[in-house]
């Protein structure tokens, strides 16, 4: 097919063309005495997209879930006890993480399209006065409904029954897109990826850690040799690192930080911010709604757009991919068929987004809902217009 695709899933995103060259290099000699002059400011200036100034940034050749897998491995033993809520895919996914490493779970059961219930977690929290409770978990960007929850609410939660718990986040469809401030809500382990809003590949697991996490790992029993923290911590502190890392991904995050530090953090919520507003204009003008219930829940880095009963959201995915050359993401396991999502996040502005909006008017049409032409995509220009 002629033209090159639009991507609009959520995550991988779209890759700068400053980040790609970056990677663009001949292999590398990553013992050479020159390597601590790249990678010891690049672990220093991660921490301002973390917005730490107190924890570690670790990077682990890896995708997000081995993120994951370190975080849990690292701070926990074997029948330690976490909270946490299923409210989707990603957030069961974690649930099955814990328990497949011998972590038992209290999970709270949340219909998909709500975020993390603070107040039900509290309540737990309170009555938990033996702090049993090791671990809360949260996942601060839920993609496969478009939700996003609060997690300084959860971390006052916390600290309203003064509960020693620590602060588990996914932020992994949210870190380097939407306001996250590792500090500030007093995050103790943070995982991002490489494939999201950092806009390179996959390849690596982004763990923001706190001095709190890191005290946990000295009695944590877990199994762990490649996903240490300690090993990788003392090795990469000299510029170097416990095995070979990944130097051309290592390159890419290098450029990709540049980029965002660039714009400045606060700049890339806000335009993430405009243009997931623009998308949900477009979701009401076409008599649509979102999976997130309320706009609290409304993510600014995915949106979930239900579709009526009797149309298959998979075949609005499928035909625009057969047919515009159009990537949109489609339903998993509870709301497969019933919602087709729209990604916006990464290396992104307005114009690229209006492929994205009138793709998908395009193939609704082509399936038979009464998408007036231009409906949605004017109510996103109208939005940005008066938002500039």
């Amino acid at each position: 097919m002629a033209g090159r695709n639009s991507l609009f899933i959520p995550g991988p995103t779209n890759m700068p063309e400053r980040i790609r060259l970056a990677m663009d290099i001949n292999t590398e000699d990553h013992r050479a005495m020159s390597a601590p002059d790249f990678m010891v400011p690049l672990f220093e200036d991660l921490k301002k997209i973390f917005r730490t100034d107190k924890g570690e940034v670790i990077v682990f050749p890896s995708s997000g879930t081995g993120g994951w897998e370190a975080a849990i491995t690292n701070t926990l033993s074997p029948g330690d006890k976490v909270l946490t809520a299923r409210f989707g895919q990603f957030s069961s996914l974690w649930i099955d993480s814990c328990r497949a490493l011998g972590v038992v779970v209290e999970d709270i059961d949340v219909p998909w399209g709500e975020g993390a219930p603070v107040g039900q977690i509290a309540e737990r929290l309170a009555a938990d006065t033996q702090h049993e409770i090791k671990g809360v978990i949260v996942c601060h960007n839920e993609t496969a409904t478009g939700v996003t929850s609060d997690i300084k609410g959860v971390r006052e939660a916390l600290n309203t029954c003064n509960h020693p718990a620590l602060l588990y986040v996914d932020g992994i469809s949210s870190i380097g897109a939407i306001e996250f401030e590792m500090d500030a809500w007093g995050v103790d382990l943070a995982v991002a990826g490489s494939q999201k809003g950092f806009m390179l590949p996959t390849g690596l697991g982004i763990i923001g850690v706190s001095q709190k996490a890191l005290q946990a790992g000295e009695t944590a029993s877990c199994p762990r040799f490649y996903f240490d923290f300690k090993m990788m911590i003392n090795q990469t502190r000299t510029g170097f690192g416990p095995y070979t890392p990944a130097m051309g991904l290592l390159r890419g995050l290098r450029a990709s930080v540049d980029v965002l530090l660039e714009e400045g953090m606060e700049n890339v919520w806000q335009r993430h911010h405009r243009l997931a507003e623009g998308v949900r204009q477009a979701v009401v003008a076409w008599g649509l709604s979102t999976c997130a219930k309320t706009p609290a829940w409304q993510s600014d880095t995915v949106t979930g757009v239900m579709v009526p009963e009797g149309i298959d959201g998979q075949e609005i995915v499928k035909r625009a991919y057969q047919d515009y050359n159009l990537s949109l993401g489609g339903g998993l396991t509870q709301v497969a068929g019933k919602l087709f999502r729209i990604g916006h996040l990464g290396d992104l502005n307005e114009c690229m987004l209006f492929s994205a909006l009138g793709g998908a008017e395009m193939v609704m049409r082509d399936m038979g809902m009464d998408i007036e032409p231009g409906k949605g995509v004017g109510a996103a220009i109208e939005y940005w217009h008066k938002n500039k």
